[in-house]
């Protein structure tokens, strides 16, 4: 599914827009025990857990691709009969109205998801007419095909917050008490996988709200897909690779770190002007071992890390965007900008010496301006709320640094 795909879907969980049909749950305690298991019809839920439910629906379906959102395969085991994949095909079948099967599913849930406390199975089924295309994709009243789908969405339930409350027949103040809440939705999936408007049976779209660490036994244990590294994963495990290699000074580390960002991508732009941007720009071990040689690795090095990292990846290869560590962009441009800010400074303190305004014994006034010299003329002082202050004429098109930073004067 690609975000076109996964917007469809996702734009119709409106009060006005949705069609599910059914909805169910199981309430699992933290001995892994049901407390309780529902079923309801979706249209007749009240406004206020409707809205509630539609947001968890949401939750399933966003972030950004490959790092909450994965497209995975179903093994061939699972594609086989009996395999995980017959179970949820049933589940749609039966749109939901099966107990029998829905707490076999429940049970495949707990006896493999790995949470210690409390937590809310929720299950939803929908069909959507999916309707025809023109060529310029405006959208037809004939529909193309049904595509009948389920989520399922996991959500921890935790004590609420002790707090004060108004009792109204008391007249007073006390401590309410606390309940038991349903938070922000930490695993789900979508199955099958809407893909390229058309039912993808093959493939499910999982969501995960860690990327740091997923519950991967939900993919791996209970649905019996083909696993997959998050982006962060992939983008911590090629930094490792790079790093374990080099010494321990720090800063000399993170400025390595950061040639190979930029050299990443240099690398990104090349071949996307050279292959275009409609197909994924996977990197290859000789692709690794190129961008760390032009980042100042010498070749052996070069040749160690990248088979390192061929040998991690094996055949799921990231796409080069998966790599690149924007935080760490950001904080290299901050301090390039910081270190050109820094000379500044320097070049400013020779001219005044220069110019008899300070000698290396005397400290700098604690207002020093440096201006244009046709500005020099339109500074004056005045008194705002009995001070007196300097004033400074300010363009369009000035900046301003103050003690080393950058401020914004808009």
């Amino acid at each position: 599914m690609n975000k076109k795909d996964i917007l469809e879907i996702k734009r119709r969980f409106t009060k006005e827009g949705a069609t599910f049909s059914k909805l169910a749950g199981c309430y699992v305690n933290s001995n892994k025990e049901k407390i309780l298991t529902f079923r309801d019809t979706f249209l007749n839920i009240t406004d206020d857990e409707l809205f509630k439910y539609l947001e968890i629906a949401k939750k399933a379906m966003s972030g950004k691709l490959m790092n909450n959102l994965l497209n995975l395969e179903f093994s061939a085991d699972a594609e086989e009969e009996g395999g995980s994949q017959k179970l949820l095909m049933d589940l749609r079948a039966c749109r939901l109205e099966d107990d029998e099967l829905l707490n076999q599913f429940y049970e495949r849930v707990i006896s493999s998801y790995d949470k210690v406390d409390n937590y809310l199975i929720l299950l939803f089924h929908d069909a959507y007419d999916v309707p025809m295309k023109t060529s310029d994709n405006l959208a037809l009243d004939d529909s193309e095909e049904v595509y009948e789908y389920i989520i399922c969405a996991i959500c921890p339930v935790d004590l609420s917050k002790q707090v004060l409350g108004y009792d109204q027949n008391e007249n007073r103040f006390e401590a309410l008490e606390r309940d038991w809440v349903v938070g922000t939705c930490e695993s789900a999936f979508t199955f099958p996988a809407f893909s390229e408007r058309s039912t993808d049976l093959h493939h499910a779209l999982v969501y995960t709200k860690d990327v740091k660490n997923p519950h991967t036994e939900l993919w791996n244990d209970i649905l019996n897909l083909k696993s997959e590294y998050t982006s962060f994963q992939k983008r911590s495990a090629f930094t490792n690779l790079v790093t374990e290699t080099l010494g321990s000074d720090e800063e000399e580390n993170m400025d390595t770190m950061l040639e190979v960002q930029k050299n990443l991508s240099d690398f990104i732009t090349l071949e996307t002007e050279k292959r275009g941007d409609e197909e994924p720009l996977v990197v290859s071990k000789e692709d690794v071992s190129s961008i760390l040689e032009e980042s100042g690795f010498d070749e052996d090095s070069a040749e160690m890390i990248s088979t390192k990292f061929d040998d991690f990846f094996e055949e799921n290869l990231p796409q080069a965007e998966e790599l690149v560590d924007d935080k760490l962009m950001k904080n290299g441009e901050l301090k390039l900008e910081k270190k050109e800010l820094q000379k500044k400074v320097v070049e400013m303190t020779r001219e005044m010496e220069e110019a008899g305004l300070r000698t290396p014994e005397t400290e700098l006034p604690p207002v020093l301006l440096r201006i244009p010299e046709e500005k020099k003329a339109r500074i004056n002082t005045t008194f705002i709320d009995g001070e007196r202050v300097l004033v400074i004429p300010i363009d369009d098109i000035d900046t301003a640094v103050i003690n080393g930073e950058k401020i914004d004067i808009d």
